[in-house]
């Protein structure tokens, strides 16, 4: 059961904010809120003896809709940049409030957040429709749990709890579905962003099964994924293509997501692991994937979702390439069945090392072949694969994104 309220408004109306529209405002400039937002009010005179503030503790990262700014959610506010190049566009801090969970939408100004940490600035059972140009929240929705996840579309605000999926309007935030999920406490949902349709993925409810929302088809599909509980899963922008992993981490699995078919499985490693995110790039010719183990590993897929031709030929004849160097190790064996399946599985094209233990997440680059990956312990990197020969990533740029204003700075220069 969820409640709407608009806030603060005196006279109720189902729109709290009926000048926004979804589609205008995508294309907002941040620069532009930079200088007529207000800022949080500069800090009061310190004696030479007072001591900085200590640095805010990051609660959550998350890529926008095109992969092309972050998000970071601290114990004291949240925090915008820009991937490429490299820089932050603003920040918004509260007195002591921290926000556990801020989800953008694309680059316009609204945003959704949810209360965080040991003193969140709002409810943790409820998501605040933020409006930066007005720096202030102008709508809630209430739930009788605890806040997992938010998803945002140009036209619907999808909002995870602990069992259930909630997909609201946008325009007038009426709910328009919920759906029952097994115990979802990561908040796991994705949702296409193609305009001519909408596609939504969450768990269903039985260990290891996916339920595929076709709105436009108004048909659901279950996948039987794995046998282990679905621990990550992605789509591609059209919805077309779902990969997931499970609990072992081992496997990862792309199906059709309108027929459920199983189109490629390739394998992170032997070892269980614990995934933390998958990535389709914009062409699906390439999957993204980062664990517990440190190693951000990028595979080649053979299966095409609906990208422009020309783009899908040039893409095919590196894929082919780099799909030949990665499985040149084991071109020896020839008699399928005979060995374990293991030795015949799909490794990697391309890998990149990182601190193992660590959280992280990965998205691909607006530019070709790049990968960028942000850490919970602030970091920032944008990486570069070969497409053709595979192997090591190159490490085109390194941030600390926790660093005071004045230190990224200095690291630009």
């Amino acid at each position: 059961m969820a409640t709407l309220s608009a806030w603060p408004n005196p006279n109720p109306n189902p729109n709290p904010n009926p000048n926004f529209n979804p589609e205008q405002s995508q294309t907002l400039d941040f620069d532009s809120l930079m200088s007529s937002q207000p800022q949080s009010p500069p800090p009061e005179e310190e004696s030479p003896s007072t001591s900085p503030p200590p640095p805010s503790s990051l609660l959550q990262v998350s890529f926008n809709q095109d992969h092309a700014c972050f998000a970071a959610a601290t114990d004291n506010g949240f925090r915008i940049f820009n991937c490429d190049p490299f820089r932050e566009l603003f920040r918004r801090e509260f007195d002591g409030g921290g926000i556990g969970h801020v989800e953008m939408l694309f680059r316009c100004n609204i945003l959704a957040l949810v209360g965080g940490g040991s003193h969140p600035q709002y409810p943790p059972n409820k998501v605040m429709i933020w409006d930066d140009h007005q720096g202030k929240c102008i709508g809630e929705l209430s739930f009788r749990a605890a806040v997992r996840g938010v998803r945002l579309r140009r036209d619907r605000i999808i909002v995870i709890v602990e069992q259930k999926v909630f997909v609201y309007n946008f325009a007038d935030l009426k709910l328009l579905h919920q759906i029952e999920t097994i115990a979802n406490p990561k908040g796991l949902c994705a949702v296409s962003q193609g305009s001519d349709s909408l596609v939504l993925a969450c768990p269903g409810l039985h260990k290891g099964q996916i339920r595929v929302e076709h709105y436009a088809l108004k048909k659901t599909k279950f996948i039987s994924a794995h046998d282990s509980r679905i621990a990550c899963f992605a789509l591609t922008l059209d919805g077309q293509l779902i990969a997931t992993a499970s609990t072992k981490g081992t496997l990862i699995r792309i199906f059709n997501t309108d027929k459920g078919t199983l189109l490629q499985e390739v394998r992170r490693g032997a070892n269980a692991a614990e995934i933390f995110s998958l990535a389709f790039s914009s062409t699906a010719h390439w999957l993204a994937v980062s664990s517990d183990k440190g190693t951000v590993h990028v595979f080649g897929l053979k299966v095409n979702s609906s990208v422009p031709e020309h783009e899908k030929s040039q893409s095919s004849s590196n894929l082919d390439a780099a799909n030949n160097s990665s499985s040149s190790s084991l071109s020896f064996i020839k008699l399928k069945g005979v060995l374990p399946k293991y030795f015949n599985s799909e490794w990697s094209v391309a890998q990149f090392r990182l601190q193992e233990g660590s959280h992280y997440t990965v998205a691909f680059g607006l530019q070709k072949n790049t990968v960028i990956i942000l850490g919970m312990d602030g970091s920032f990197y944008r990486c570069q694969f070969d497409p053709e020969h595979g192997g090591e990533m190159t490490q085109l740029e390194y941030h600390n994104f926790l660093k005071p204003e004045t230190a990224l700075l200095e690291d630009k220069r």
